[in-house]
C-alpha cells in the first residue's frame, strides 16, 4: 500500500457528500491503512530545546506550592530579619524594603516571560494533540461511513436475493396449481 498523506486525505474526506462511490472507497481504504493517532506529548517532549526545557522548568517550579512556601518563608525571613537588625540600628534593608521591592520586581519581569514562553509552548502541544483528535475521529467516522456502505449494500444483496427467491415460489405455485388444473385465484377477487 502506498503512503498517504493523511491531512490532504483529510481535507477530501471532510467533503464526503460530494464524493463519488469510487472516490470514497478510495479514500476509506487509502486512510484505514495509515496511521494517524500518535502520542503528540512525546512528539513535543522531544523536540523541546535546552532552553525551552529551562522554560517549562521553571514555569513548573514557580507555580508550585512548593515555590509558594519557600518564597513566603524566604520574604518573612527577610522581614523579621531586617526588622530586628532594625532595632539595632543595623539593618541592611530598613523598612519599607526597597531593596526586597527592586529584587522582587527583578523576579516578576524575568519570571512572566518564561511562564509566557511555557505557556505559548503548551498552546502549541494542545494544538497538535487537537489536530490529532480530529484526524482519529475523522478516520473513525470514515470507517463508520464505510461500514454502513457495506451493510447498505449486503442488505440490499439480501432484498434482491429475497424478491429473487419469491419470484419463483410464485413461479412454483403457478405451476403446481396448473398442473392441478385448478385456476389461479387473483389477489383482488
Amino acid at each position: 500500500m502506498p503512503a498517504v498523506d493523511v491531512s490532504a486525505a483529510m481535507r477530501r474526506a471532510s467533503d464526503w457528500s460530494a464524493m463519488s462511490a469510487a472516490d470514497r472507497a478510495d479514500l476509506a481504504t487509502a486512510l484505514r491503512h495509515a496511521r494517524v493517532a500518535r502520542n503528540a506529548h512525546e512528539e513535543y517532549l522531544a523536540s523541546r530545546t535546552v532552553g525551552e526545557r529551562l522554560a517549562d522548568r521553571i514555569a513548573s517550579f514557580g507555580g508550585s506550592w512548593t515555590f509558594i512556601l519557600l518564597f513566603f518563608a524566604f520574604l518573612l525571613a527577610w522581614a523579621l530579619l531586617n526588622t530586628v537588625l532594625l532595632t539595632r540600628r543595623q539593618a541592611f534593608d530598613p523598612y519599607p524594603y526597597i531593596f526586597l521591592n527592586l529584587m522582587l520586581s527583578m523576579l516578576a519581569a524575568l519570571q512572566a516571560p518564561v511562564i509566557m514562553m511555557s505557556q505559548h509552548r503548551q498552546t502549541d502541544r494542545d494544538r497538535v494533540e487537537a489536530q490529532t483528535d480530529y484526524e482519529v475521529n475523522l478516520k473513525a467516522e470514515l470507517e463508520i461511513r464505510a461500514l454502513h456502505d457495506k451493510l447498505d449494500a449486503l442488505r440490499e444483496a439480501q432484498w434482491t436475493a429475497l424478491v429473487a427467491l419469491q419470484h419463483e415460489q410464485i413461479e412454483l405455485l403457478r405451476g403446481i396449481v396448473a398442473q392441478r388444473g385448478a385456476a389461479v385465484p387473483n389477489a383482488g377477487d
